[in-house]
C-alpha cells in the first residue's frame, strides 16, 4: 500500500488538505465526494457537489451505490455491481482514491471502508472535509469532470462486513466487542431514531463510540487520542470489535479508527440500527450498561 505521509501519530489512511492540493491532476489520483446527510442536517450532498467541490472530484451517491435488491438503506452491494458503480465513475482498482465529506470524518469512511472491502488498496480520507477546504480558501470548482470509464475488479474480503446472524451470535456470547457510532441519546434510548418504526435503544453488550469523538474540527484525532477515546468508552482497541451505527455508514469511522491503530479483527455491520431495531425478535437494551 502507498502511504500517503509519514505516520508516526497520525492514521496511515488520512491525508491533509496541503498533500491533496500538491497532487491534484496527477495521473493515477482520483478524488471522491462522498458527502451524505441525515435529513435533520438539512444539506443536499448533491446540490452542494454541483455548487462547488474539488477539482477533479467526482460524486459518489451514497443512495445509489447498493445493493438494489436489499430493502435496507446503504446495504453494500455486491463486487460485480459495485465495480460496475466505481468503474463509471472512472476509478480504477490501482488508483489513489481520496475520499471527502462536507465536515470531515463522517461518511468518508464508510465510502473508504467499501473501497478497502471491494480490494482496493490505496484509499485515503481527506482530514478535515471540504468545508474545511472552503474556510481555508483552497480552489473549488463547478466543473464536472469527464472522464474515461475505470477499470475496477472488485473481489469481496471476507470478514470485513458483519450479518444479522453474526451480531445476534456475539450479542448472545460476547465473543467480540460491538461499538456503536450512534448520539448517547439514541444509544441509550432517549432520543427517538429519526427513522419511522424504529425500536430505540441498543444491542446486548454494545459500547456507545458517538461518530464526532473521535475526530476534531473534522480531522481524525491522533493514534494516541484515538486509543484513549475508545478505551474510554470501554473498547479495548486490539480486541475483536463489530461497528454499528444507524444504517451502516458513520460506524465505518470507528472501523477506520481501529484499523488506524492496526486492529484489522474488526467487521462493519452493515444493516446497523435500521435492521436490528425495526425487528421484533432482535434484543434490545435501553439506559447505560
Amino acid at each position: 500500500m502507498i502511504r500517503a505521509k509519514s505516520m508516526a501519530e497520525k492514521s496511515a489512511f488520512v491525508v491533509s488538505a496541503d498533500w491533496l492540493q500538491e497532487r491534484i491532476g496527477n495521473t493515477g489520483l482520483k478524488i471522491v465526494d462522498a458527502s451524505w446527510y441525515l435529513p435533520a442536517q438539512g444539506r443536499n450532498a448533491r446540490s452542494e457537489y454541483e455548487s462547488g467541490h474539488i477539482l477533479g472530484a467526482v460524486f459518489f451517491d451514497q443512495d445509489v451505490v447498493v445493493d438494489p435488491d436489499m430493502d435496507l438503506p446503504h446495504a453494500l452491494p455486491g463486487p460485480e455491481h459495485f465495480a460496475g458503480q466505481v468503474s463509471g465513475l472512472g476509478i480504477s482498482t490501482d488508483d489513489t482514491i481520496v475520499v471527502y465529506d462536507g465536515p470531515g470524518m463522517f461518511t468518508a469512511p464508510r465510502v473508504w471502508w467499501m473501497f478497502r472491502a471491494m480490494g482496493a488498496p490505496n484509499v485515503f480520507v481527506l482530514d478535515g472535509g471540504f468545508d474545511r477546504w472552503k474556510a481555508d480558501g483552497r480552489p473549488v470548482t463547478t466543473e464536472i469532470p469527464e472522464y474515461a470509464r475505470g477499470t475496477f475488479k472488485a473481489v469481496f474480503r471476507d470478514g470485513w462486513a458483519a450479518d444479522l446472524e453474526r451480531v445476534l451470535e456475539v450479542a448472545g456470547n460476547g465473543s467480540s466487542q460491538i461499538a456503536d457510532a450512534r448520539s448517547p441519546g439514541r444509544f441509550t434510548g432517549d432520543e427517538p431514531e429519526p427513522r419511522e418504526g424504529m425500536r430505540c435503544g441498543h444491542m446486548p453488550g454494545a459500547r456507545n463510540v458517538p461518530v464526532f469523538s473521535l475526530s476534531q474540527d473534522g480531522e481524525l484525532k491522533s493514534l494516541e487520542d484515538l486509543r484513549a477515546t475508545l478505551e474510554e468508552a470501554g473498547i479495548d482497541p486490539n480486541g475483536p470489535v463489530i461497528t454499528t451505527c444507524g444504517s451502516g455508514v458513520t460506524a465505518a469511522v470507528i472501523t477506520l479508527a481501529l484499523h488506524s491503530l492496526g486492529n484489522e479483527d474488526t467487521q462493519l455491520y452493515d444493516g446497523s440500527w435500521s435492521e436490528w431495531g425495526a425487528r421484533k425478535d432482535t434484543p434490545v437494551v435501553t439506559g447505560e450498561e
